[in-house]
């Protein structure tokens, strides 16, 4: 996309005002006078046979757990992030969706914890609960013979607790922006807990860094020391994470493993042109064709709660097993829906962008896109559910009439055309009759439940909560300004 946006931020927050464009500026060259303080990699190169582990600079234990798991060779994001992580710099790991990145900061972090057990060694912020929750599973794993307390601090759940959780200074803390701030601001207690920390990550960094999320990093970035390491990862580059980079406070390193978009070669990418009043017809012939073309699980994406809502109570008319998950559910609901997911009780999982970052389910054969994304990077993420670590996977969009040129920007990204999905018109449609009978059924039950009520209060009180933003964010400038003055 290219529009511009202006960017204001203070010292405490890394990043400077200037007009900037989030998705086609390409890496700003590392300036000469100055040409260690930047060092930028870019390589998608497999990395060799010869290389495991061990050459890292991995502790023996680490290299063991490693083995366990299963994880023989690094990927190229691990070979090339680990050793610079070990040597203290700050680093932009930029890599496709499923190449492991998240062990590329877990494993370096987990290795100077071993060293230095004390405090909160790392606070990871990442956009999500359900990818908060992943997380933490994957630290846990990769620690596991290091007695790791890890504490996962996100919306949805009690705070008090989550305070004792974290005044007791587990070694990992892994938050959402909004619910660290909040314990932050609300309790004096909190901020010295974050004292000692050497690590700050920001994972699906992008997304973080975000104009939505500026006041809650400012304060999260005001209660931890300075010469903390701070390490971003994401599988989509904007310029808000270049701008960090630098203005890093150390010796900074930057790996890519391409510039701009891309997907994986695994994934079979293809597209359906249809009317938009059989989208729901075409959803359930693909279903139930599933098996038939070894599908093991799959995940629906559509763009609203409301659309969420109503397939996943439409699916359960047609008696196809599926979870829905989108925010206006309780957090309780989101993991249960998440959980019968992973763990096979449904094969199909239909849900908006909140389970289109990160996710790791290894069954994920099939992506759907129902409703097709607004933003490149946001299918590039969608479809990287699927095809992960080496895995073969195809992904299928449903493209209408008004879908075209959004279809036409995302093949201009990635530098290639969606194949079509073969199938016969005459098949697909012999039960329309049915599925809009229980779309009927489905539209009805979803007003006996009171949806729409419950949607109109989330979007007052998300309203309410966007003008206090505002007011204590310009309440916060004319205070940075009347200092400035009187300075």
């Amino acid at each position: 996309m290219d529009y511009e946006e202006e960017v204001e931020v203070d010292q405490n927050f890394p990043l400077f005002s200037r007009k900037t464009k989030p998705t086609t500026r390409k890496p700003v060259p590392v300036p000469t006078e100055n040409p260690k303080h930047l060092v930028k990699e870019t390589n998608s190169t497999p990395t060799p046979n010869h290389i495991s582990f061990s050459n890292l600079g991995l502790a023996e234990w680490a290299i063991q757990t490693c083995n366990e798991l299963g994880m023989k060779n690094p990927t190229p994001v691990q070979h090339h992030c680990i050793p610079r992580i070990l040597s203290g710099q700050d680093v932009l790991g930029l890599a496709q969706t499923g190449s492991g990145k998240t062990a590329a900061f877990a494993l370096p972090i987990l290795h100077r914890l071993a060293e230095d057990p004390y405090g909160v060694s790392c606070l990871v912020v990442t956009p999500t609960r359900e990818l908060a929750f992943q997380l933490a599973e994957q630290f846990r794993a990769l620690g596991s013979c290091l007695n790791l307390r890890c504490a996962v601090v996100v919306g949805g759940m009690d705070m008090i607790s989550q305070t004792k959780t974290l005044m007791q200074r587990p070694h990992v803390v892994i938050a959402t922006p909004g619910r660290i701030k909040v314990l932050i601001e609300q309790n004096p207690d909190i901020p010295p807990v974050f004292s000692r920390t050497k690590f700050l990550v920001l994972d699906e960094a992008d997304r973080v860094l975000d104009v939505g999320f500026e006041e809650e990093l400012r304060v999260i970035f005001q209660c931890l020391p300075k010469n903390r390491q701070t390490l971003l990862f994401s599988a989509t580059m904007t310029s808000n994470l270049q701008t960090l980079l630098e203005l890093s406070a150390n010796k900074a390193y930057f790996y890519e493993a391409y510039e701009g978009f891309k997907t994986v070669e695994s994934l079979k990418q293809q597209y359906i042109f249809i009317p938009k009043n059989v989208k729901d017809v075409y959803l359930r012939y693909i279903l139930s064709k599933i098996k038939d073309i070894g599908v093991r699980s799959a995940i629906i994406f559509v763009s609203t709660c409301r659309s969420c809502q109503l397939l996943g109570l439409l699916l359960e008319e047609l008696e196809i097993d599926a979870a829905a998950l989108h925010s206006y559910k309780s957090q309780s609901l989101r993991l249960s829906a998440l959980h019968k997911f992973k763990s096979g009780q449904v094969a199909i999982l239909v849900a908006t962008d909140v389970a289109s970052r990160g996710l790791d389910i290894p069954t994920v054969d099939l992506v759907i896109n129902y409703d097709i994304p607004r933003y490149p990077q946001d299918y590039v993420h969608r479809v990287g559910r699927t095809a992960r670590a080496g895995r073969g996977g195809l992904a299928v969009s449903f493209i209408t009439q008004n879908d075209v040129d959004l279809i036409h920007e995302i093949e201009a990204v990635l530098g290639k055309q969606l194949e079509k999905f073969e199938c016969k018109e005459n098949e697909v449609l012999e039960d329309i009759t049915k599925v809009y009978k229980a779309k009927r059924v489905a539209s009805m039950k979803m007003m006996d439940d009171g949806f729409e009520e419950k949607a109109e209060s989330r979007k007052a009180q998300k309203l309410k909560m966007q003008h206090e933003r505002e007011g204590r964010n310009k309440k916060q400038k004319r205070e940075r300004v009347a200092k400035d003055i009187e300075d």
